[in-house]
């Protein structure tokens, strides 16, 4: 079984700065890459940052040069370092992970963890 559990939503006011964590746990061998969602009320679903399993990363094009994503490989945890929020950043924000849960199956699944809500309001 595996649990993807954020933490650091919340509500800022614009300009402000937020840092997300996604934390892994369960049956894990190895974790290939990790991303970060988000959705806003009425909209779909969204990427807003991926890092892959070599440290590389992408953003969305509203997110590029404010939000940073890291992770740190031997605590199964990742992060979204997100400034200068705007009121349309306001949305709910899930992780995901692709994971291999042992070293018998070779094969990567997605797992989602349940979100954290992030308020962007003054």
């Amino acid at each position: 079984q595996v649990q993807l559990v954020e933490s650091g939503g919340g509500l800022v006011q614009p300009g402000g700065s937020l840092r997300l964590s996604c934390a892994a746990s369960g049956s894990i061998f190895s974790i290939y890459a990790m991303g970060w969602y988000r959705q806003a009320p009425g909209k779909q679903r969204e990427l807003v940052a991926r890092i892959g399993g070599g440290g590389s990363t992408d953003y969305a094009d509203s997110v590029k040069g404010r939000f940073t994503i890291s992770r740190d490989v031997a605590k199964n945890t990742g992060y979204l370092q997100m400034n200068s929020l705007k009121p349309e950043d306001t949305a709910v924000y899930y992780c995901n992970a692709d994971i291999r849960v042992e070293r018998s199956v070779t094969s990567f699944s997605r797992y989602w963890g349940q979100g954290t809500q992030v308020t962007v309001s003054s």
